[in-house]
């Protein structure tokens, strides 16, 4: 393509993606009625022969793809915490892009690199967590547990004596693994990726929110890992933090925090008791994709003891050449990763303090008025609304069922299913920068018409 093309290529895309984006407020949460059958009707064919051209694709992608989506990116999606990207986010992603730099080390992309090491700084800045720790950009929390545990993991096993980096874990010491019995499923799915096992755990018992009972904390002997959960997937609350990590210091067992969308409450003053707790903790995994509202896809990890992170993640060949400067491929599970520190800075740098804790607390209160609005017109409200997110039912399973599909159909608003203690309901989570008052009060509105029609 010659310059002239791809600059009418890119520009074209641009309009697209501002056609699509202005067209949110109004279009269904869901995908377009039929969209997806004619997407999947017109990929329905062989690979191509030859070569296609770019300003067909970009078409075909706009005629198909974009009715086809969900409105995540709007202001009445509230389903699986999902955050809108924010502007400077999206335009920083489109240029990071053109950019296409393999950000593992300094000397792959010095311009990676430097965003990077300020977005880490920063985003240590935002939630008051310690600035010696060192930290990862990677795929989401998932990864963010798994590099945070991967870390614990070879640190109690150094402790009592046994390299596992070296040695691995035939022959070593049982790990004792303490869970919440409300521990997020992805949790389940690390300790199996670590070796450690979905089935080995010591589960707590939690109460009626889903908070860990601290007075439920085995005694342990050896090696042993803590997971505490800042903010349940479903109610949102909070694991006892100070009284679990006091128990853990008295028997050297590392500490790790699954604070996917909750650890963000640290950035908010009006928010911030809920999680102050967790700052006493070894390492803390969270998602910038969802509180943050960075583009998919964007997880951060943190470790307090920078040395824990680097035994665990480093890596070493001819021909990786290090530098002078902090190389990411020694502290993450990916060597050829996208630049996602770009979007991390830009969202930093569009929002400052100020404006990331207006969001959250925007948030927090708009969860507020869905839940009361709801209960208003009969529905009930089966968590303590402390953060985001609300649960609610219908009536009984089935019809809370019915009503769920009913909403999702009608596509004013877009709200996900849970089963939440035996009970079918509603799962609303309210994370977009996008989400107005008005968005709130017109999901209200949807889902109560459904809740009557039901």
């Amino acid at each position: 393509m010659t310059d002239t093309t791809t600059r009418e290529l890119l520009a074209e895309a641009a309009a697209r993606a501002a056609d699509y984006l202005s067209a949110l407020p109004e279009r269904p949460a869901g995908p377009l009625p039929g969209a997806v059958e004619r997407l999947t009707e017109a990929l329905d064919g062989p690979l191509p022969a030859g070569p296609g051209s770019a300003e067909a694709i970009l078409d075909f992608l706009d005629e198909h793809g974009s009715p086809a989506t969900v409105a995540s990116a709007g202001g009445r999606y509230f389903g699986f915490v999902t955050g809108g990207a924010l502007p400077a986010t999206v335009a920083a992603q489109v240029l990071a892009a053109a950019w296409d730099q393999n950000a593992f080390s300094f000397v792959s992309s010095p311009a990676a690199a430097a965003f990077e090491a300020t977005a880490l700084r920063w985003l240590k800045q935002a939630l008051g967590l310690p600035m010696q720790a060192e930290g990862a950009l990677c795929t989401g929390a998932t990864m963010a547990n798994f590099t945070c545990l991967a870390a614990a993991r070879n640190k109690v096993l150094a402790d009592a004596g046994w390299d596992a980096d070296r040695d691995g874990l035939f022959g070593a010491p049982p790990v004792t693994v303490i869970v919440g019995e409300e521990a997020h499923a992805t949790l389940y799915k690390v300790l199996s990726l670590l070796g450690l096992g979905r089935e080995r755990v010591l589960r707590v018992p939690a109460d009626g929110e889903g908070r860990l009972r601290a007075e439920g904390l085995p005694a342990v002997k050896g090696p042993a890992i803590l997971c505490l959960q800042a903010g349940n997937v479903n109610s949102g609350a909070f694991d006892p933090a100070a009284e679990a990590i006091a128990w853990a210091r008295e028997s050297n067992t590392w500490v790790h925090v699954d604070g996917a969308f909750g650890l963000w409450a640290l950035a908010s003053k009006e928010q911030e008791s809920l999680a102050e707790g967790f700052r006493e903790a070894d390492s803390w995994a969270t998602d910038a994709h969802k509180w943050l509202n960075v583009p998919y896809d964007c997880g951060l990890a943190l470790v307090r003891d920078p040395a824990a992170l680097a035994r665990a993640m480093s890596i070493s060949g001819a021909y990786l050449m290090t530098s002078a400067h902090r190389d990411a491929m020694h502290y993450t599970p990916e060597s050829s990763r996208r630049a996602r520190a770009v979007e991390v800075w830009a969202a930093l740098k569009a929002l400052g303090r100020a404006g990331l804790a207006e969001m959250i607390e925007r948030h927090c209160r708009q969860a507020r008025r869905m839940a009361e609005g709801l209960a208003a017109g009969g529905a009930e409200i089966l968590n303590d609304v402390v953060l985001n997110q609300v649960v609610a039912a219908f009536g009984d399973d089935d019809r809370t069922r019915r009503v769920l599909a009913a909403v999702q159909d009608a596509g004013t608003c877009w709200c996900g299913g849970t089963t939440w203690k035996g009970r079918a309901a509603m799962r609303i989570s309210v994370s977009s920068w996008a989400t107005t008052d008005d968005d709130v009060e017109r999901s209200i509105a949807a889902i109560l018409d459904a809740h009557r029609s039901c």
